[in-house]
């Protein structure tokens, strides 16, 4: 079945006899006023899936920081309001970090790790987070679509554990068998973290710059969030996911690059 966001008339026949849509789609990495298109096209999303008597729409966003918001984070919370404004229930599950292929911010943090023998650590880098295994993530869509519109509302999906960001790249270091010279310095801001971030990780700059922005304040959960509602799974501990995620990406990671890291690693310490 066809459907483009951005093609109003795709949408009707698309969500058709649907019980539940899951809802992952953003725009950041279009640049421009991703922000506009993303808020048009949940809410044609929503009035479609009205129309039709969808029960339910499961929608990943984001946590919502301890200060001030990013442009990324209230488009994420535009986003879900835009959902929740069409009358159907909506399941709003906010993540922050999660580590696994194809995640912005795993790519960005696995790249850093692999990459720099030396490191300098900005400010920003000292916020703490609760990072989260993607199969966490997706336990909790599929246990949403399980409980159905009854778990309708805004719920957090915390990691197992709290740390900063200067920890969790150590960490991932490590996992790799690395073990970084580091340097804190006072002074760098989020658009020349951004610029360093698209140099060293090939990160666009686009979703390097909204990224950092959004590590500006802690990323922390009130309590247990959705887990509460789910108390039979075990979340994966954080050096397990890390792994995990290392696994993945390696094998999609081309020959030459893994080389390119490899003669770079060799400059490192080894954890």
């Amino acid at each position: 079945m066809r459907l483009d966001l951005d093609d109003v008339a795709s949408i009707p026949a698309a969500v058709e006899g649907v019980a539940t849509i899951v809802y992952l789609v953003h725009a950041m990495a279009d640049g421009g006023d991703y922000a506009a298109r993303e808020r048009a096209a949940a809410t044609a999303l929503g009035a479609a899936a009205k129309r039709a008597g969808v029960e339910h729409i499961v929608y990943l966003g984001g946590v919502v920081p301890r200060g001030t918001l990013s442009h990324h984070l209230q488009s994420r919370l535009a986003t879900g309001e835009a959902l929740r404004q069409s009358g159907v229930p909506v399941t709003e599950l906010r993540a922050g970090v999660i580590l696994g292929e194809g995640s912005a911010s795993w790519e960005i943090l696995r790249d850093l790790a692999a990459r720099l023998p030396a490191m300098i650590y900005p400010r920003w880098l000292r916020h703490r987070l609760q990072p989260i295994a993607i199969d966490d993530v997706v336990a909790a869509i599929a246990h949403a679509i399980e409980l159905g519109p009854s778990c309708a509302g805004i719920h957090d999906l915390p990691g197992p554990e709290t740390i900063s960001g200067e920890d969790l790249l150590a960490r991932v270091a490590r996992a790799i068998g690395l073990r970084p010279f580091t340097l804190r310095v006072p002074l760098l801001t989020p658009r020349l973290s951004a610029y360093w971030l698209r140099f060293v990780t090939g990160a666009d700059y686009a979703i390097a710059s909204q990224l950092v922005e959004g590590l500006k304040s802690d990323l922390v959960a009130d309590g247990n969030g959705f887990w509460a509602l789910f108390p039979g799974h075990t979340r994966l501990p954080l050096d397990a996911a890390i792994a995990s995620a290392l696994q993945e990406t390696r094998a999609g990671r081309s020959t030459r690059s893994l080389a390119v890291e490899w003669l770079i690693q060799r400059l490192g310490r080894s954890a």
